[in-house]
């Protein structure tokens, strides 16, 4: 067996010797390190003619895609929420972000939220507030510019975050391809009313069927 305590002092392979096997001898311009320099000075100088792409932000400001997730926003429908205050936004949301107060009406939909708010301060735009409701209410915006003076500022409520859903076509149009595709199998979503449930939105769809009757079922539709 080798004595391991051999040259402790003295190692073999030693980084500081100039004998070093896998060390590269460097020329006299690299030790002075000048055409590295000149690389460098003229990658610089062919980026500063190259067109700009960088925007000159506030003057220009970027208008994201209907996919982008900015801040989260009520959906006003004919001068009212969409929202129906079920609280399955508040229940999904991870940070604990959304809160609301369900009343009645006498409205179709039966119940409103009385107050409904988001802090922003605790938002992580992750779109599960928009995944689990069931009347597309609350959607992901394109609003991405939050300046805030206090923390009291920070809390939006319902003045806030209702927007016409005119000015959120882009989204809604961009979750009617996009959100729960396996629904869209075996039940037609009607625009025309959006205050119901997704089974109430089928006249036709029967409870008593399982999942593989309705797959026949859909393929006879076809």
């Amino acid at each position: 067996m080798a004595d391991l305590t051999q040259n402790l002092d003295k190692p073999v392979r030693n980084a500081l010797t100039e004998n070093h096997e896998n060390e590269r001898k460097l020329t006299i311009l690299e030790k002075i390190y000048l055409p590295e320099i000149f690389k460098g000075l003229w990658y610089t100088l062919k980026q500063m003619f190259k067109p700009k792409v960088t925007m000159m932000y506030p003057e220009e400001k970027w208008d994201p895609p209907a996919i982008f997730r900015g801040r989260p926003v009520l959906v006003e429908d004919n001068g009212k929420e969409r929202c129906v205050a079920c609280g399955l936004c508040a229940r999904a949301c991870p940070p604990l972000a959304i809160s609301m107060q369900a009343e009645e009406t006498e409205d179709e939909k039966e119940r409103y939220p009385a107050f409904f708010e988001i802090n922003m301060l605790r938002c992580i735009y992750c779109g599960f507030c928009e995944e689990v409701c069931p009347e597309e209410a609350i959607v992901m915006s394109k609003d991405y510019d939050l300046v805030y003076h206090s923390r009291a500022e920070a809390i939006y409520g319902k003045d806030k975050l209702l927007v016409d859903k005119e000015d959120l076509k882009e989204r809604l149009d961009f979750l009617k391809e996009y959100k729960n595709r396996q629904f869209g199998q075996f039940w037609k979503f009607r625009q025309d009313n959006n205050i119901h449930s997704v089974r109430d939105r089928d006249e036709e769809w029967d409870t008593g069927l399982s999942l593989v009757d309705l797959l026949e079922s859909k393929k006879e539709t076809d």
